[in-house]
C-alpha cells in the first residue's frame, strides 16, 4: 500500500466539506417495484480541501503537501472535523465509547471499530487510523494500560494484547483517528489574481482502502 503515515494539516481541513457516499444499484422492475444491491459492505467518504484555503499560505502549504504526495500516488491522513472521535463530538474518548467484541481465550488481536446506530440498525465502520496517545481500551468494567496489557498499530487500527483475552470479557475501546485519503487529481489550478477575486481552488480527496 502505497501510503505516507502523515497528516493533512488540519488547519486546513477545517472548513472543508465532505462526508460518506454509497454505491447502490438500483432496477426498477417491469411492475414498478426496486431491486437494490450494493458492491461496497464500506462507505467511502470524499472532500474538497479547496474551500478551506483562506490565505497564499494556506496554498504554499497545500502545494509542498501535494508535491511531496505525488499527487494521487501516495496516500495520507485526513481529520474529518465532523467525525474523528469514537464518542460524542464534544466529549473526550472514554474506554466505554465502543464495543468491540468479547474474549475468547484465543483472540489477542482486536480490530477497532466504530458503530453508528439508527434505531435498530447498526453499521460498523473499520478504524484502521487511529491517533497515536488518543487511544483508551477497556476489558470488563476496568481500563487497562497501553504498553503493559497492549499496543496499538496506528497505521492499521490493531490492538495487540500481551495475552489472548478471557473468554466472555468484553473488550471496548475509545479512541481519536483519521481517515486514510489520497488526492483524487494530479494537478492543481491556482493563481494570485483568482484568489484575490475570493475564488478557491478544486481540491478532491477520496478516502482509500488500507
Amino acid at each position: 500500500m502505497q501510503f505516507h503515515e502523515v497528516r493533512f494539516p488540519a488547519s486546513l481541513s477545517f472548513g472543508s466539506v465532505g462526508g460518506p457516499e454509497r454505491l447502490t444499484d438500483v432496477v426498477t422492475l417491469a411492475n414498478g417495484f426496486e431491486e437494490r444491491n450494493t458492491p461496497w459492505k464500506h462507505s467511502r467518504r470524499r472532500y474538497d480541501a479547496g474551500v478551506a484555503m483562506r490565505s497564499l499560505d494556506d496554498i504554499e502549504t497545500l502545494i509542498a503537501f501535494f508535491e511531496a504526495r505525488q499527487g494521487q500516488m501516495y496516500g495520507f491522513r485526513w481529520k474529518d472535523w465532523t467525525d474523528y472521535k469514537s464518542g460524542r463530538a464534544k466529549a473526550e474518548p472514554q474506554f466505554t465509547d465502543q464495543i468491540l467484541g468479547a474474549g475468547d481465550d484465543v483472540t489477542a488481536q482486536v480490530p477497532l471499530i466504530k458503530t453508528y446506530r439508527s434505531g435498530e440498525i447498526t453499521y460498523a465502520r473499520p478504524v484502521t487510523k487511529p491517533v497515536a496517545g488518543s487511544v483508551r481500551v477497556g476489558l470488563g468494567d476496568e481500563e487497562v494500560q497501553e504498553g503493559v496489557h497492549y499496543e496499538v498499530d496506528t497505521a492499521t487500527g490493531i490492538l495487540h494484547f500481551v495475552h489472548p483475552v478471557n473468554a466472555g470479557v468484553r473488550i471496548t475501546a475509545g479512541f481519536e483517528f483519521d481517515v486514510p485519503v489520497r488526492f483524487d487529481i494530479d494537478r492543481i489550478h491556482t493563481s494570485l489574481a483568482s484568489f484575490q477575486a475570493g475564488e478557491v481552488p478544486n481540491v478532491p480527496v477520496v478516502e482509500v482502502r488500507v
